[in-house]
């Protein structure tokens, strides 16, 4: 397991003093990141040997939301390789050491000059420690698609929405989903699949489908094809 510790910043949250949504999978994100730095298999090793993980989808279960100062652990392990796909667990733990947060992730590793999944190398799999998958409720990381109820205004991607890799970056969608949330709508659980990578200046049509405990948000290019797809479950004031 790898770790690290932080702090929730009073520029991470919103206004009920809580770590964004968006800022709860950053912080994901962030440990993911330093692993692979610590391994000396990150970015920069990454992109001299022209690959790169891609993440697939999330699932992040929202027990208690991080609130304004609060010191929280940060965790991540990997629990299985298979072809090209790596299968990764998180938990965020509590000054306490209780799981506030935990998610499950999928991730696809690329080979950046042919454009395709590529098998994953002996020497980055012999790098990492693989651990026992994490005891939680495991969904399907394909999300169906749907017809969308409404539609909203069309979204251009500004730079600052882009990463290393040079598209948006994966709690970018996330942060542009919430915009059509209910004000009351208080997340628990995060489905997100990833399709087709959105880069700076592209054109996203929002389109919405919302049941009872449940709202889908898809975001689709201007010819159509979905670059992210996602599920939020929650509830309701």
């Amino acid at each position: 397991m790898y770790s690290f510790d932080t702090r929730v910043r009073y520029s991470e949250c919103n206004a009920k003093e809580q770590a964004g949504l968006a800022n709860i999978l950053d912080y994901l994100q962030d440990v993911c990141t330093f692993q692979a730095e610590d391994l000396k298999i990150g970015i920069d090793y990454m992109e001299q040997h022209q690959t790169a993980w891609v993440l697939n989808s999330w699932q992040v279960d929202i027990r208690r939301y991080p609130v304004l100062g609060e010191y929280l652990k940060i965790s991540t392990w990997p629990y299985d390789f298979y072809g090209f796909y790596g299968f990764r667990n998180f938990q965020i733990e509590d000054s306490r050491g209780d799981c506030i947060v935990c998610a499950n992730s999928v991730w696809v590793f690329m080979d950046l000059q042919k454009g395709r999944p590529k098998k994953i190398t002996p020497d980055i799999e012999a790098c990492y420690q693989k651990e026992e998958r994490l005891d939680m409720e495991y969904t399907d990381r394909k999300i169906p698609d749907f017809m969308p109820e409404r539609s909203e205004k069309e979204i251009c991607i500004p730079r600052h929405f882009i990463d290393t890799n040079a598209h948006v970056n994966n709690a970018k969608y996330i942060l542009i989903a919430e915009e059509f949330l209910p004000e009351d709508f208080e997340t628990v659980r995060i489905r997100a699949e990833y399709r087709k990578s959105a880069v700076y200046g592209d054109i996203l049509r929002p389109c919405i489908r919302q049941r009872p405990g449940t709202i889908s948000v898809k975001l689709d290019d201007t010819e159509g094809k979905t670059c992210a797809v996602m599920e939020f479950s929650g509830l309701s004031a």
